[in-house]
């Protein structure tokens, strides 16, 4: 029997994230609107849902409003402010995480024209494309690089803009572990969000003892059945190969539990992608990036610190490790965990330099901050008895 990706990792991966709480769509069902692989149906249903004030007609022109802005020329940052808004119209329920529809499908097929391409598995979210994964084979050749290769041509593809708009999340994996001490990464796990090009794959290094047994529902062996009968693959069921490849603890089934578990990725999407607009050459360029593994961790550790009381702590870095990154990262985190709590929280950034300070600033306004400079001892003192409103960040000089 000859084993390839679907049988080693795909098949293997549809069965794990089912496990998770998604519900598989066979490949017979994928009605979506072409332009943009928006399950309308699904998304219309789900929108009611969140939204039960909303009338027919209104989801409608939300889905057009939608479609409309995936059009858009700016990496999908119109489309992201509307999918992570929390007041309001939704897209996602935030508030209640669980009261979102969950789907995957297998072999979608992302098209424009002429132009195509099939991720090996789509994860919708209320109907959305928002996630997908790329598989190879173990031991193959190039690894996970020829996939890196193929999705950066794919995105500077103009044809391809609405689908590099709205997808917030990519994972790319041979089902192998690490190497380590090499630079450019072949084999593993990865996960990455949208670029026009040169897109960054991360490492994931699961930091926490996760409640699997909570996490996973216990196997269903009519859904696996109806699995692989969509997927022309039912004689692989009792080899001991595809048995050894469900296995949670596989590469692949390690970052797809570590991502897209629902808490995990209702984290990400709300606090660990950020849009940054620079100026390069005399044009304005944009950026998205997603946290690295250590920043979910430090965010992490930090709310588990202040749900104890705990109001003081040191994250340790090394430099070019993304300290301002995490700062900014939190600014979006904190002040949703307090106002949950209706406190208004205040941040300050310190540092001890002119030249770092310049760089703070520059660096949390390309990520869309208000940041006031605080330049003497009285003004942090007048600054600290102020009462804003506004989300900003004070930038420091180490004076006190």
């Amino acid at each position: 029997m000859k084993f390839n990706e679907d049988s080693r990792v795909k098949i293997p991966a549809l069965l794990h994230l089912a496990r998770l709480g998604y519900t598989y769509i066979s490949r017979s069902k994928q009605f979506r609107l072409e332009e943009n692989n928006i399950f309308s149906d699904i998304f219309k249903e789900s929108i009611s849902n969140i939204n039960p004030e909303l009338s027919s007609g209104e989801v409608t022109k939300l889905l057009e409003d939608v479609s409309f802005k995936l059009k858009n020329d700016d990496l999908g940052r119109d489309f992201f402010k509307q999918l992570t808004n929390t007041s309001g119209i939704k897209l996602i329920d935030f508030d209640d995480f669980e009261n979102n529809s969950f789907h995957i499908t297998t072999e979608l097929t992302y098209k424009n024209g002429e132009e195509e391409f099939r991720p090996d598995i789509t994860v919708l979210i209320n109907g959305m494309p928002l996630v997908f994964i790329e598989v190879k084979k173990p031991n193959n050749k190039q690894g996970v690089i020829d996939e890196r290769n193929r999705i950066n041509r794919r995105f500077t593809n103009a044809a391809f803009k609405t689908f590099t708009n709205i997808t917030q999340l990519m994972i790319f994996s041979n089902n192998m572990e690490y190497e380590d001490g090499v630079i450019d990464p072949v084999y593993g796990a990865f996960y990455a969000t949208s670029a026009n090009g040169n897109l960054h794959f991360n490492y994931f290094r699961e930091e926490e003892n996760l409640n699997l047994t909570h996490l996973l529902k216990p196997e269903n062996e009519d859904l696996e059945n109806s699995i692989l009968r969509d997927n022309n693959i039912v004689a692989i069921k009792n080899t001991d190969e595809f048995l050894t490849n469900k296995d949670y603890n596989k590469p692949t089934n390690r970052i797809l539990t570590s991502l897209l578990s629902k808490d995990r990725l209702a984290f990400i999407l709300q606090f660990g992608l950020a849009y940054v607009e620079e100026e390069i050459d005399g044009v304005n360029v944009i950026q998205k990036h997603i946290m690295r593994y250590p920043q979910i961790f430090a965010t992490k550790a930090i709310k588990a610190s202040l749900d104890k009381s705990i109001k003081k702590g040191i994250i340790w870095h090394t430099q070019g490790s993304g300290k301002t990154a995490l700062a900014y990262y939190n600014v979006k985190f904190l002040t949703d965990y307090y106002q949950k709590k209706n406190i208004i929280p205040k941040f300050y950034f310190v540092v001890d330099r002119l030249d770092l300070a310049n760089q703070a600033t520059s660096e949390f306004g390309m990520r869309g901050l208000i940041v006031k400079r605080v330049n003497s001892r009285s003004e942090f003192l007048t600054d600290i008895k102020t009462i804003s409103a506004l989300q900003t960040v004070q930038a420091n000089q180490k004076f006190l």
